[in-house]
């Protein structure tokens, strides 16, 4: 299969750091037009002189909160200017709230359910009418495997992702009338500065692999792949799902014990 993304635009959100970084990265070696997102003006700014000198494919940076929906206007309205349309659109950016439901703090909750949610709604409203216009689009949201099986202490979260993957769905009825998919996708654990799951002890990382059918750590270009295939025609009749990318994890009660058996037999 020939996956061919040249020529077309991108937003994606959250682009400074992480896997949105390693997204923009990519699509833009798939010669995509990249609109990279992120509140970190720093980070951005090395992000563009990375994508200077990888590509040559046209690129730019916008400092913008996923929050503020005045200037998430602006931005879609001057990629429209820039680059004449909007063809993928890739809701990464994301925080995680963590504590107990009777500790935590009502701000962190909103603010979990701001970032997460609230602003993969506003991302979505204002790419929408460009994407109806072209009677084609595709809009890809980052859920979470917590939105499948969430952790005790991170209630915010699971239930922020959770909400991204049913606004997916209903979504994804709402646009296919005009050829737009929309898609979620659950990462599992792929280390980040967000997670630090490579930070920490060997024992607490043995645990945390044990979960896995395939037992490494997810990388962004795990994540990257995906999101390739559902910006691409190929993705043409997939929409409205939640998409597992997390190794399998938890796909039968006891992961290791297949290693365990797979030691012994060799």
């Amino acid at each position: 299969m020939h996956i061919d993304l040249t020529g077309r635009v991108a937003i994606v959100t959250g682009a400074g750091r992480g896997i949105g970084r390693a997204l923009v990265r990519r699509l833009a070696a798939e010669g995509v037009t990249t609109v990279a997102l992120d509140v970190h003006p720093g980070d951005l700014d090395s992000l563009g002189a990375e994508l200077t000198s990888e590509t040559s494919v046209p690129a730019s940076q916008f400092v913008c909160d996923v929050t503020d929906a005045a200037r998430i206007q602006e931005v879609v309205e001057e990629t429209v200017r820039r680059y004449g349309r909007i063809d993928i659109l890739v809701n990464n950016a994301g925080i995680v709230a963590g504590g107990p439901v009777d500790v935590l703090s009502e701000e962190s909750w909103r603010r979990c359910q701001d970032v997460n949610l609230t602003g993969t709604f506003l991302m979505c409203k204002a790419v929408v009418p460009v994407m109806k216009e072209q009677r084609s689009g595709r809009i890809i949201n980052a859920s979470s495997f917590a939105a499948i099986v969430p952790s005790a202490g991170g209630s915010a979260y699971a239930a922020a992702k959770a909400a991204v993957a049913h606004f997916t769905q209903a979504l994804a009825g709402e646009l296919g009338p005009w050829d737009i998919t929309a898609n979620a996708y659950a990462p599992g654990m792929v280390p980040t500065q967000m997670n630090h799951f490579a930070e920490r002890s060997p024992d607490e990382q043995d645990r945390l692999l044990d979960l896995l059918t395939i037992r490494r750590w997810g990388t962004p270009d795990d994540i990257a792949n995906l999101v390739c295939f559902l910006a691409s025609d190929q993705a043409g009749y997939v929409t409205g799902t939640l998409i597992d990318v997390s190794g399998g994890k938890l796909a039968t009660q006891i992961p290791r014990a297949a290693y365990d058996r797979a030691a012994r037999a060799t």
